[in-house]
């Protein structure tokens, strides 16, 4: 999502407070709210406001008047026209699994259906056609929701509607057990959830065996015109019983929390990682990262596998359709990096992990 809202900086704050936190020891992991015992924890107090784990100023007036003057929000006529025709929508059946078995299908934007541990994880699913302030979804779901095997546990990196759409959240059972950044528990609970964990940055919680920790991205949060930054922002790092490790990035601009994050979580098996919506880059830099920043991110985490998302579904910003993925494909055969670890699926698209 484009940034509308201006705090104040505190890159330098974050940073200093942070900066021995791949030093820590892992923290043990939370029970879930809710749990198997239907036993609630007392609610998390938390600051009214995350604006200070900002780690680059919102745009301010001038900003905005400079990206009223000049700024772009879809793609170049052209490349709408030549371009949707041609972007990868492949789907297919969701591959078999075993709890001892990692795969991931790209449904679309950041919704993926991760297979892990015996677990059917879901990333921020959107599967509506349109959702509030942006065009139409250019490819469909890559999975029907029909398909879907049932959920297990539903994971939240932020509270930007491409990221929480409720139209799709209210169609899984309300005792789907859903992990959300802090703050954002009660606007799950106020629609009739039951099993709703909320964690902070290096927080983890377990579920059947299946850690979930949640980690920093560079980013923000905002719902309405008086929530910016009330709830956190993040992504998250999963790791099954046999040590098998995926990191989802959420939506992220690139900096210093990937290092900290590989550090902290070694043996990243693969990075699901942004590519799309980064131009114009002086006005989105700071949030989304572009096809070569998500090369950078992948190698700072040490993942040995990445796989892109945000792309090919919503078109938020100005960069032609396709160039996300040729920039990408460019920038990973000049770092050097061996072609079969670029999982560049299409939508609708599945990739089995291997060890």
């Amino acid at each position: 999502m484009t940034q509308a809202s201006e705090a104040p900086s505190a890159e330098g704050t974050a940073q200093r407070a942070d900066a021995t936190a791949s030093l820590r020891p892992l923290v043990e992991p939370r029970p879930l709210d809710g749990g198997d015992t239907g036993i609630r924890d007392v609610p998390r107090r938390w600051p009214k406001s995350f604006a200070h784990r900002l780690t680059a100023p919102l745009p301010g007036l001038r900003a905005l008047a400079r990206f009223a003057r000049e700024g772009a929000l879809r793609p170049p006529a052209d490349s709408l026209t030549s371009d949707i025709p041609k972007l990868p929508f492949a789907p297919g059946p969701l591959p078999d699994v075993d709890a001892r078995t990692v795969a991931v299908t790209w449904v679309g934007h950041a919704s993926w259906i991760v297979r892990i541990g015996g677990l059917t994880v879901l990333t921020d699913p959107v599967w509506s056609r349109k959702i509030l302030g942006t065009p139409a979804r250019v490819t469909p779901a890559g999975v029907a929701w029909t398909a879907l095997p049932p959920v297990d546990a539903v994971v939240i990196s932020h509270n930007h509607y491409d990221h929480l759409d409720w139209p799709t959240v209210k169609r899984l059972p309300r005792d789907t057990p859903v992990l959300v950044p802090a703050g954002l528990a009660r606007w799950f609970t106020r629609r009739g959830f039951t099993h709703v964990t909320e964690l902070d940055w290096w927080e983890a919680a377990e579920l059947k065996g299946v850690r979930f920790d949640f980690v920093p991205a560079h980013h923000w949060s905002k719902r309405s015109l008086v929530d910016t930054c009330r709830t956190l922002w993040g992504g998250w790092v999963l790791t099954d019983p046999e040590g098998q490790r995926l990191y989802f990035a959420g939506d992220t601009g690139y900096g210093h929390w990937f290092s900290q994050i590989g550090r902290r979580y070694p043996g990243i098996d693969l990075a699901l990682l942004p590519i799309g919506a980064y131009d114009p880059r002086w006005w989105l830099k700071d949030v989304h990262c572009d096809p070569e920043d998500a090369v950078r991110a992948a190698r700072d985490v040490g993942a040995r596998r990445m796989a892109p998302m945000h792309w090919a579904t919503f078109l938020l910003s100005a960069e032609p359709v396709l160039e996300p993925l040729n920039r990408l494909r460019t920038a990973w055969s000049a770092a050097g990096l061996p072609r079969a670890a670029l999982w560049d699926l299409p939508v609708g698209g599945s990739r089995v992990l291997t060890a």
